[in-house]
């Protein structure tokens, strides 16, 4: 009665809004198979002890990310993962908060086996390395950071005093943003925007920058979207 459709989870880092999730979890009728890096281990087993609280639970079947390696999960058969290390911010429990290591933040290339094609999942972006570049130009599409629309937007509106790329996501608009970045991509690509903060504009449908983005062909994921590759 208390078991999901779920069958594996894959974290991308150890912040709060990415792993709160766990928590109503916690009554599978068997541990989780979890992937994650060494530091998100660490993150979720001190700073955020989620895996320990899960141990009182279900408990954890926990499977090490490398970097750049290919892998499997036994549950999604046909689908075949990989982990790119990204510009971004570790959580703030974190030990690496303000020095952040490879494998703190994911992006990940997710391929089906049949067709070959590949989506590149990556919510959480400071920056575009050219390993992810690369991987942004080969992909059939493209799901990546819309967490802000303008760097300064939450210091306009008096929420916080840290710009976008303070905490570890570069804004959609201006110089350098992320939509120069997806005009640069094959016109064949599919370019769809994931982890908006609730002060981005573009979650109004009425608003210029909605406008601005149907301009640019580049799409707002929404509850329950299907990408069919």
């Amino acid at each position: 009665m208390r078991d999901t459709a779920l069958g594996a989870i894959i974290l991308v880092d150890g912040q709060v809004d990415h792993t709160t999730g766990l928590y109503m979890l916690r009554e599978s009728v068997r541990p989780w198979p979890i992937w994650c890096t060494d530091s998100t281990f660490a993150d979720l087993t001190r700073g955020n002890p989620v895996f320990g609280v899960l141990g009182y639970f279900c408990g954890v079947d926990r499977h090490r990310i490398d970097l750049g390696d290919s892998f499997g999960v036994d549950t999604v058969p046909g689908v075949r993962f990989r982990a790119l290390p990204v510009a971004s911010k570790p959580a703030p429990y974190s030990p690496n908060r303000d020095s952040p290591i490879a494998g703190d933040n994911l992006a990940l290339v997710i391929e089906d086996e049949v067709s070959g094609k590949t989506v590149v999942y990556a919510p959480g972006l400071s920056a575009i390395d050219p390993a992810v570049w690369s991987a942004m130009q080969s992909a059939a599409c493209v799901m990546v950071d819309g967490t802000f629309w303008t760097d300064d937007e939450m210091i306009r509106l008096g929420i916080s005093k840290k710009r976008a790329r303070d905490i570890g996501h570069l804004p959609q608009s201006g110089a350098g943003g992320m939509l120069e970045w997806l005009d640069r991509l094959p016109l064949a690509t599919r370019r769809i925007l994931i982890h908006i903060n609730n002060t981005n504009p573009i979650l109004n449908e009425a608003s210029a920058e909605s406008a601005e983005l149907a301009r640019r062909g580049v799409e707002v994921a929404w509850d329950g979207m299907e990408v069919v590759l």
